[in-house]
């Protein structure tokens, strides 16, 4: 059953996505016949979807994690199962009309795209354990990803995908209005360029602060070298706003960290050995990059510590006035960045905290990488799903 649905007036044909939850979607594309056809993009033929989320009501001020959220379910195309390329994911906040305006990026807290990782492991035949399910993270001040051209992740149509959506407001103290997640998927069908394009998988690397046991880092029996893993992390804690049933994280030596924590005044260089979050099956090149950061946030970077270098430094751009983020900047290349299974890898988050007041704080990576595994199956998964739409 569909709820809460809105439409938008903007575009002249519809589609509409299977829903179930709190939260529903309008997909909404524009083309020609029956076809989802937006564009071309190197050839191909793009399809764009458009969703909006229900009115999300902000009547007071919200921390990050605090704010107004909805969250739904959901297939990206009906019919028989086939493989699509997600090439790009947007979102933007707008009114109760449907309107884009600057100053409503300022309510934007997070947007998340969901799958399933054990039905994707399952379905794409794969062997290595895919331990991650977040597609993608658009936030304040990075609101689209836009891979380069040539890749994508590739998704069965039929897979389970799940949005989560959460406002938030920082400056507002009389604030009384609602707005909406505008949503844009971008994609393409394997079918129309098969072989054409490489697959990515993503995973997240946060950020962590020390809750409870000894000094050291996530994963390791002792201190390593400044060589093999940076400067050690400071104790934190949790951040008072932190929404309930916040998961932290543990080791085998008994040592629990938080991706949310608090930044005192001041300024705050923290290191995580993100190595063992990594998790490489094979050696591979990084070829989209982008963060996740909090007010306040002046940079988050990936260092390879085998190498000594900086791999990619995201700097963190503040408003011109008020509390929030205007720019997260981001990485893109079709060459990419190669990463070794034999090298240390840490993120280092930097924040200076002006206020003279305790500030939550998080600092993730979404790392991109060429999924060479994947590759290897999508052309025995053709041949599987034709088989299946010709009924042999």
């Amino acid at each position: 059953m569909l709820t809460s649905i809105v439409i938008l007036p903007m575009l002249l044909r519809m589609r509409m996505l299977f829903v179930t939850g709190a939260l529903s979607l309008l997909l909404m594309a524009c083309g020609a016949g029956d076809d989802v056809v937006a564009e071309r993009s190197g050839g191909f033929e793009v399809a764009t979807q458009v969703g909006v989320s229900p009115l999300l009501h902000i009547d007071r001020k919200y921390k990050s994690m605090e704010g107004p959220s909805a969250l739904t379910t959901f297939t990206l195309q009906p019919g028989p199962p086939e493989i699509l390329w997600i090439t790009a994911y947007r979102t933007e906040v707008v009114d109760t009309d449907g309107r884009s305006e600057d100053s409503l990026r300022e309510f934007m807290c997070h947007n998340n795209l969901n799958f399933d990782a054990e039905v994707h492991r399952e379905r794409f035949g794969l062997t290595r354990f895919v331990n991650f399910g977040r597609m993608f993270t658009a936030s304040q001040g990075a609101l689209e990803i836009v891979f380069p051209e040539g890749f994508g992740i590739p998704v069965l149509s039929d897979e389970p995908l799940e949005v989560q959506t959460m406002v938030l407001n920082h400056n507002r103290e009389d604030a009384d209005l609602s707005v909406r997640h505008r949503i844009t998927v971008e994609f393409m069908r394997d079918a129309d360029a098969p072989g054409r394009l490489r697959p990515l998988y993503p995973v997240a690397t946060p950020g962590m602060a020390l809750l409870q046991g000894p000094n050291g880092y996530y994963g390791l029996s002792k201190e390593p070298s400044h060589e093999q893993a940076g400067s050690s992390c400071a104790v934190g804690i949790v951040a008072p706003n932190a929404p309930k049933g916040t998961k932290y994280w543990t080791d085998p030596q008994g040592r629990v960290f938080t991706q949310h924590w608090v930044v005192p005044p001041g300024r705050e260089v923290r290191h995580t050995l993100i190595t063992r979050i990594m998790n490489l099956p094979f050696d591979t090149t990084l070829h989209f990059i982008n963060a996740h950061l909090h007010p306040f946030a002046e940079s988050v970077e990936l260092r390879d510590l085998t190498t000594d270098e900086t791999l990619f430094r995201a700097a963190a751009h503040p408003p011109d006035h008020g509390i929030g983020l205007a720019h997260i900047e981001s990485f893109a290349s079709p060459t990419g960045i190669p990463v070794y299974l034999d090298h240390e890898y840490e993120i280092v988050s930097v924040y200076e905290n002006p206020t003279g007041v305790d500030q939550d704080a998080m600092a993730v990576l979404y790392l991109y990488f060429y999924d060479a595994e994947t590759d290897t199956r999508l052309e025995s998964m053709r041949r599987d799903l034709a088989s299946v739409s010709q009924g042999t």
